[in-house]
């Protein structure tokens, strides 16, 4: 086995990289223990502003609402975007795939802001009254692309032939399924899930097309605030905001490790996947 020094070049590179991407947010995370009115003063550690956010309803209302629209949006483009990468990957050549493909993948490379108006004039041309279903349908239009791509990948190198081993034993189509395929791409579908929850959760452009009364989002009104001034409070829910998203990415993470040393427990054993 060989291993690879890195060189300092790669060295300053990388830490430079992660500064860049990384320093902001441990600054905002810092900011919001501050003390001081002013932001981008230091007045001493205090939890005063997390105090504050419980008291700011408009605040933990919007921040809830990007949660649920952010939960059900995701789960409706994992259901879609599995179903549309087994369509690309297992129905061969159907008349019509380019058109879907091409559908399916189009929110990748269109702007958000030809989407966002575009789901605006299907709303109103439909008469459906903007608000939370708008925004959760609309999150998941241009999420579903994103988990379509990487179940796919999955799909791409699976191994068929366990499951022709395990309807060669008896086992019907949809059975095999459930049982041997969707385990083993299931790693790929909680990754889907979460990159399309933290991109609903991040999304500004789209929600502001397709958000109604009652269904303001946490970027609408942090957006909305911002231009007024930046509010210690605002420091408060991102953080917050973030260490949800951390514990959702560890949670996922251990849960993968725990089933990969499953599954290499019961290969050493000789026993089918799981």
């Amino acid at each position: 086995m060989i291993v690879r020094r890195l060189s300092p070049f790669n060295l300053v590179s990388i830490a430079l990289g992660l500064t860049f991407l990384y320093l902001p947010i441990a600054i905002l995370i810092v900011y919001s223990f501050n003390d001081s009115r002013l932001v981008s003063v230091w007045g001493g550690w205090s939890l005063r502003w997390y105090r504050a956010l419980l008291e700011d309803s408009a605040m933990l209302e919007a921040a809830f609402v990007s949660l649920r629209v952010a939960m059900l949006s995701a789960t409706l483009a994992t259901v879609l975007g599995t179903l549309a990468a087994l369509a690309l990957v297992r129905a061969g050549r159907f008349r019509g795939r380019l058109a879907f493909s091409a559908m399916v993948y189009a929110p990748l490379v269109m702007p958000e802001v030809i989407i966002g108006l575009s789901l605006l004039l299907l709303f109103v041309a439909a008469d459906f009254s903007r608000g939370f279903w708008t925004t959760a349908l609309a999150h998941t239009t241009l999420t579903m692309c994103f988990v379509t791509v990487i179940v796919q990948s999955r799909l791409l190198d699976f191994d068929r032939s366990l499951e022709e081993a395990a309807m060669d034993l008896g086992c019907p189509p949809l059975r095999t399924f459930f049982t041997v395929t969707l385990p083993l791409i299931a790693p790929a579908i909680v990754s889907g899930w979460m990159l399309a929850f933290t991109l609903s959760l991040d999304d500004l452009v789209i929600a502001s097309f397709t958000t109604g009364p009652g269904a303001t989002t946490l970027p609408i009104r942090i957006y909305s605030e911002v231009r007024l001034g930046v509010k210690p409070e605002i420091n408060a829910i991102c953080t917050l905001m973030i260490a949800t998203v951390a514990l959702i990415v560890v949670v996922a993470s251990l849960l993968s490790k725990r089933y990969s040393s499953t599954q290499e427990r019961r290969a050493a054993l000789g026993g089918p996947p799981m």
